[in-house]
C-alpha cells in the first residue's frame, strides 16, 4: 500500500471515529426518547420489586418517559437475569440485579445462560440488606457465644433454616459454620414465607435470614436475635450486636440489589443513569420507603458497582467450591 492510500485510509478511520462519537453523544443527550423497561427478577409484591419501582419512579419523574417493571421470575432470578443479558445495549432495558443471581448462581449452576460479568454493564449498587441470626426463644442461648457452645456440644444436631438449596440464607449458614467452626443441620424451605415460620413454631432452632424477613418476630419476641452478620450494627436493631464485636469479623452477609444494562450499552448512558438513579437514592423519601423494607440506600459509581460484585463473586465463589455445592 502506497503512502497516499495509506493516508486516506488513515483519514477515514478517524472521520468513523469522531462520527461514531458524536453520534454516541447525541445519543446520550436525548436519551431517553422512548419508555425504559427495568426488568425484575422476582415477583411483584417482594423488596426487588418495591426498590425497582421507587427507582423507576423517579426517573419517569426527571425525564417524562415511562418506565416499565418487567417481573420475570423463576429460578433464583436466572431467567430475568438471562433475558436482560440478551437485550439490546441501547439504555432501553435495564435490569435490577441481586446477590443470588450475581454472586452465587456463576457457581452452583452447571448451565448458565448469562455471565454477570461479561454480558452485564453496572451502573449503581441500590440497597443493601444485613442478615441476622435468629433462634427459637426455646434455645438454650441469649449470646452467640452460647449459641456457638451450644451448637459444639451438639455436632450436627443444631438445625438452620433456609429459603432453599443454593439460597442466600443457605449460603449464610454454611459462612456460620466456616467461621464459627461449628457443624449444623441445613432444612432448606421452599422461601422465607415457609422457613420463618418453621423457626417461630420450633420445627428448627435458628436461621440466618434477612432483616426484613425476621424483624416483625423479632419484635413480636417470637424469634431472638443473636448478631447481625457484618462488620457494624443495623440500624435496624440497633441493639443486636455486630459480628466484628463479637468475635467473628468473617461473618458477613447481607442481600444487596443494583442496577445494569446489558454490555456494550453507551459509557455516556450509563453516567446518565448513574447520575439520576443515584440523586433518588439520596432524596428522603425513598430512604424512608426503603427502612420499611429494611433496605439501606447506596449509590455509587458504576466502577464501584463493580469491583463490590468482584468482591463478593469471590468470597462466595470460593465458599461453594469448597463444600462442592452444585446445582443442575
Amino acid at each position: 500500500m502506497n503512502r497516499l492510500a495509506w493516508m486516506a485510509l488513515a483519514c477515514a478511520a478517524t472521520l468513523a471515529t469522531w462520527t461514531g462519537a458524536a453520534g454516541a453523544q447525541e445519543s446520550a443527550q436525548s436519551y431517553p426518547s422512548k419508555p425504559i423497561r427495568i426488568i425484575v427478577t422476582f415477583p411483584a409484591g417482594g423488596p426487588t420489586d418495591i426498590v425497582a419501582r421507587a427507582i423507576g419512579q423517579k426517573l419517569q419523574e426527571a425525564w417524562g418517559q415511562p418506565v416499565i417493571i418487567d417481573n420475570r421470575a423463576g429460578a433464583g432470578g436466572n431467567i430475568g437475569m438471562a433475558v436482560a443479558a440478551k437485550s439490546p445495549p441501547d439504555g432501553y432495558t435495564l435490569v435490577l440485579s441481586s446477590f443470588g443471581p450475581v454472586s452465587i448462581s456463576p457457581f452452583v449452576y452447571s448451565k448458565l445462560s448469562y455471565d454477570p460479568i461479561k454480558d452485564l454493564a453496572p451502573i449503581t449498587l441500590a440497597t443493601t440488606s444485613s442478615f441476622f441470626l435468629v433462634v427459637n426463644p426455646e434455645v438454650p442461648a441469649n449470646s452467640l457465644k452460647e449459641f456457638v457452645a451450644f451448637a459444639k456440644a451438639r455436632p450436627g444436631r443444631v438445625t438452620l433454616a433456609s429459603s432453599g438449596i443454593a439460597t442466600p440464607s443457605h449460603l449464610a449458614a454454611m459462612l456460620f459454620q466456616s467461621v464459627a467452626g461449628v457443624s449444623v443441620t441445613h432444612v432448606p424451605y421452599k422461601g422465607g414465607a415457609e422457613s420463618i415460620p418453621a423457626v417461630v413454631s420450633g420445627q428448627v432452632q435458628g436461621a440466618l435470614e434477612n432483616g426484613a424477613a425476621v424483624l416483625p418476630q423479632v419484635k413480636a419476641g417470637k424469634l431472638r436475635a443473636l448478631v447481625v452478620a457484618s462488620s457494624q450494627r443495623s440500624p435496624l436493631m440497633p441493639d443486636v450486636p455486630s459480628a466484628k464485636e463479637l468475635g467473628l469479623p468473617g461473618l458477613e452477609v447481607g442481600s444487596w440489589y443494583g442496577f445494569h444494562a446489558p454490555a456494550g450499552t453507551p459509557q455516556a448512558i450509563i453516567a446518565k443513569l448513574n447520575a439520576e438513579m443515584v440523586k433518588a437514592l439520596r432524596s428522603p423519601d425513598l430512604r424512608k420507603r426503603f427502612a420499611e423494607i429494611s433496605a439501606e440506600p447506596v449509590g455509587d459509581t458504576p466502577a464501584e458497582f463493580s469491583a463490590f460484585i468482584e468482591a463478593d463473586a469471590r468470597k462466595w465463589g470460593k465458599l461453594i467450591q469448597a463444600a462442592g455445592l452444585k446445582v443442575e
